[in-house]
């Protein structure tokens, strides 16, 4: 069923403890403007590519908002009803009601899981280590671990002078083989400060007995001290390294000590079968889930979930297990996602237990609209015959970088109910070009997009400002050359971060329970 909610019903939705999805439901530009707390970001443009694998139970209560003046949450709700979906309710006001309410609209991206950073250092009392502290320690060439706690992805792109990759998730299993005893001093980065703090307090609760530090601010602050940073790097952590034996109970008191359960394959299938809201979270390397996971899991690396947990999960009070195969990197990303009030579980026995067992879960996702497939050839004959019109839907900045001559750039929310029976629609992605079909009858996709057309001997449209900014609602401009030398939009980013959670409202910050003290 799809109904109207108001503000003050949301508001005792997300304390009694039942699953709730909150479906920002605006292009990424606007959602990171302002946004709901607890919303999880699901472009229109994408809803039917993302939905299923952010709320994989058709049972799931589902609240969709917009800014309270477009049309695009009432197009996602009749979206997600002829879907399947069983209860989706509009937020009446959208974000205008919500903020007449007196809740604070956030601007960015994940913003649960930085909050929950900044309280863990605040209530923790993490160790950190200024840019200046760490840029005289090198200088003096003393004996030093600088571990890069991000992606490798992330990690070329800069990096702090002599540091190691080593991503927050293969910490806890990754970090003996990069020590050369137990008195080295360990710093660990990332860009800003969550994957710092989190990497450092991971480090210190397991019991490491070298000295830990996060680096204060990440590469962003190294770079507002005017260090230089390091691009292209290739260091990173050994694959073969050996496990701790400690580290294995070390990681199951801190599961525990935050309340994770251990669960049984029987468990999780009876839970499937219920149709209750399930993730399955492959914590392990991309290498190690490409070898063999179980059906229906998402590649999930402890750290990234963390950091940005509603990039994984849509649903809250879901059930969210997490798969290993040494029962360490499971338990430990368990612990810090108890703390940021989900319900972690730890599957008994791993990867290898879920296959024995035949875990599965079936996102089902639906099945797209069948849409032609043109030709270049048949695209320039109509060109030159017949009234058209080439809808360009890939995003603006690939727009910008080179576009089918002719073409117009078209965000889908800006085109509900338009009359599409004499468009070709450009798109990289043949499903998203199929699923704006549903709302008419284009004459069909490009085949190869883009690509083809160059292969084709076409030539493309470069136009740096066209889509113009104003237009572009699909592209975050929230301090988005941070990391391209802007001195002032990094400074803007650390006092956002760092001023999370004096906006918080009451009831939203009783859903974090950083762990005061250690228990374990």
């Amino acid at each position: 069923m799809s109904a109207e909610i108001n503000v003050a019903q949301l508001e005792i939705w997300l304390g009694d403890g039942q699953e709730l999805a909150i479906f920002d439901v605006r292009e990424h530009g606007e959602y990171g403007l302002g946004h709901l707390f607890f919303a999880v970001p699901l472009p229109y443009s994408r809803l039917e590519l993302d939905v299923t694998r952010l709320a994989p139970s058709y049972r799931a209560r589902i609240v969709v908002y917009d800014d309270g003046y477009s049309r695009v949450a009432a197009a996602a709700v009749r979206r997600l009803t002829a879907l399947g979906y069983q209860q989706v309710y509009l937020l009446a006001g959208g974000t205008q009601a919500w903020s007449a309410a007196g809740y604070a609209l956030f601007e960015g991206v994940n913003l649960p899981s930085k909050t929950f950073g900044e309280q863990v250092e605040a209530i923790r009392h993490t160790p950190a280590i200024s840019a200046l502290a760490l840029h005289q320690h090198l200088q003096r060439q003393e004996p030093l671990l600088i571990v890069d706690g991000r992606p490798f992805s992330e990690y070329q792109k800069m990096s702090i002078p002599g540091s190691i990759c080593c991503p927050n998730g293969e910490l806890s299993v990754r970090i003996n083989g990069l020590l050369a005893d137990e008195s080295t001093p360990i710093v660990v980065n990332c860009a800003g400060r969550t994957r710092s703090i989190i990497g450092a307090q991971t480090l210190i609760d397991l019991g490491i007995k070298n000295p830990v530090y996060a680096l204060e601010n990440g590469t962003q602050g190294w770079m507002l001290a005017d260090y230089p940073l390091e691009h292209g790097q290739t260091r990173r952590y050994a694959d073969d390294t050996a496990i701790n034996p400690d580290r294995r109970s070390h990681a199951s008191a801190l599961a525990e000590a935050a309340g994770a359960s251990w669960v049984s394959p029987e468990q999780v299938k009876s839970w499937i079968a219920a149709q209750d809201s399930v993730y399955l979270l492959d914590v392990r390397t991309e290498t190690e889930f490409l070898d063999g996971t179980l059906p229906g899991a998402q590649h999930a690396p402890g750290g990234q979930l963390q950091q940005a947990t509603d990039q994984y999960v849509g649903v809250r009070n879901a059930r969210l297990v997490l798969l290993d195969t040494e029962n360490v990197r499971a338990p430990v990303t368990a612990y810090w996602l108890q703390q940021m009030g989900h319900k972690a579980y730890i599957l008994q026995g791993g990867i290898e237990a879920g296959l024995r067992e035949q875990i599965q879960l079936d996102l089902n996702p639906s099945v797209a609209p069948v849409l032609a497939r043109i030709s270049v050839k048949q695209l320039r004959e109509w060109q030159r015959s017949r009234p058209l019109r080439i809808w360009d839907i890939r995003s603006s900045q690939d727009y910008r970088n080179g576009h089918i001559p002719g073409s117009v750039w078209i965000s889908r929310p800006h085109r509900i109910d338009a009359d599409v029976s004499d468009v070709v629609i450009i798109s990289d992605d043949p499903q998203q070009a199929a699923w704006l079909a549903v709302e008419g009858h284009p004459l069909g996709w490009l085949e190869g997009g883009v690509a083809t057309w160059l292969e084709a001997g076409g030539e493309v449209d470069v136009t740096p400002d066209s889509p113009p900014d104003a237009e572009r609602i699909d592209y975050l401009f929230f301090t988005h050359d941070r990391h391209q030398g802007n001195k002032a939009a990094a400074r803007q980013y650390l006092a956002w971060e760092q001023g999370l959670w004096q906006r918080l409202h009451p009831s939203e910050k009783k859903a974090l329970n950083p762990l005061a003290v250690k228990k374990w």
